[in-house]
């Protein structure tokens, strides 16, 4: 939601060559979202579910952060000030979105490291 917000942000600001970092991270969140929701992640265990969540968050952190200082120092409208404000909230919730999808990768790797035929047959 928050990804949203800043999009229609900068959408109307004169800093609307920012709106595509926004735009992908909302879609690439709601794409991830439909896949846990939906059970995608059992199904589909090839792919590293959380590894690909933990790159979203780290990735997203450190794009908003650096657009939002761009945002915030280089336009003066009030839609580039918003749009900055909701980036350096969106930061922060992304770190803490990292920290939590951090431990879950850690839990995931691990789990993946001493899962062994002998295991399976136990449970």
């Amino acid at each position: 939601v928050l990804s949203f917000i800043i999009f229609i942000c900068y959408i109307a600001s004169l800093a609307a060559s920012f709106m595509m970092a926004p735009l992908l991270e909302f879609l690439l969140a709601l794409f991830l979202f439909f896949a846990y929701a939906s059970k995608l992640n059992e199904k589909f265990r090839g792919v590293h579910w959380p590894l690909a969540d933990f790159l979203r968050c780290v990735t997203a952190a450190i794009i908003y952060f650096a657009i939002s200082i761009a945002a915030v120092s280089k336009y003066s409208d009030g839609a580039s000030k918003a749009a900055g404000v909701f980036g350096f909230a969106a930061t922060i919730v992304f770190a803490i979105d990292f920290y939590i999808t951090f431990n879950d990768l850690v839990t995931f790797l691990k789990q993946g490291s001493s899962d062994s035929p002998e295991g399976h047959k136990a449970e």
